[in-house]
This record gives C-alpha cells, structure tokens and sequence, in this order.
C-alpha cells in the first residue's frame, strides 16, 4: 500500500487515461482508413480517365503488338505486325483474327491497335525496310 501511495498511482484515472489513449488510436486508424479510401478512389479516376476504350467489329483491320521485339531490341524495328482482319470479337475482350494467307488465331484485345492505312492499297507483312544483314 505504501508504495501505490508513494507513487501516486490512482486506478481510477489511469484506466481513464488508458481508455483515452485507445479512443485516440482508433480515430486515427479510422481516419488513416478514411484518407486511404479516398486516395484509391481519386488514383482511379484518374487512371480511368487516361484509358481509351476500343470498340473493334467484324472485318475491321487491326495490328498487333508484339512483345518479342522487346528481347531482341531493334532500333527502328517496328513492335507492331500487321494488317489482320477481324473475324470475329469474343467475350472478355479476346479477338479472333485472320492473317493474309486465310489462317486464324485468337489474341488477347489488348494486344491489337486499329489499322488506320488506306483499305485499297495491298500490304506484304514480310516486308523488312533497313534490315543490313540481309542485304
């Protein structure tokens, strides 16, 4: 007894202070929770806003990224390949392709871009321009 005295250690108001305490750690962890949600909400509409959506139908002409060139890096090698026709547009964005010689394959709708060149004009897909070791 004593030493309660001695100290002056009231249970009273250090349960008060220690209830305090916990009040003030969850406003700040509700208000961390609060500042983050905002912030998740503001990072994507602003991500959102960036994104172009891409509506592609049958018969359209598209290019296809390909990701490849990335390991054997060319200067002015170009990442796309094309012209393809589109056969036909499948649930969750993949499309169903056909190349020049008629065979189809299907690729991920990420992948293709619109083919914005004149319709008219035949286009070689093997054609390599500035290519020195073959020439």
């Amino acid at each position: 007894m004593w030493a309660t005295k001695l100290l002056n250690l009231n249970l009273k108001t250090a349960q008060k202070r220690r209830e305090m305490a916990l009040h003030k750690l969850e406003e700040i962890r509700l208000d961390a929770y609060e500042s983050s949600k905002v912030y998740k909400e503001r990072t994507k509409a602003f991500h959102d806003k960036k994104i172009t959506p891409k509506t592609f139908t049958a018969g359209d002409q598209v290019l296809i990224f390909n990701s490849i060139v990335k390991l054997f890096p060319g200067k002015l090698k170009s990442r796309w390949s094309g012209p393809f026709h589109i056969k036909e547009v499948l649930p969750y964005g993949s499309i169903t392709l056909l190349d020049l010689e008629g065979r189809e394959f299907t690729v991920n709708g990420q992948r293709v871009k619109p083919y914005m060149a004149d319709n008219n004009i035949p286009r070689d897909t093997s054609d390599h321009l500035g290519d020195p070791d073959n020439a």
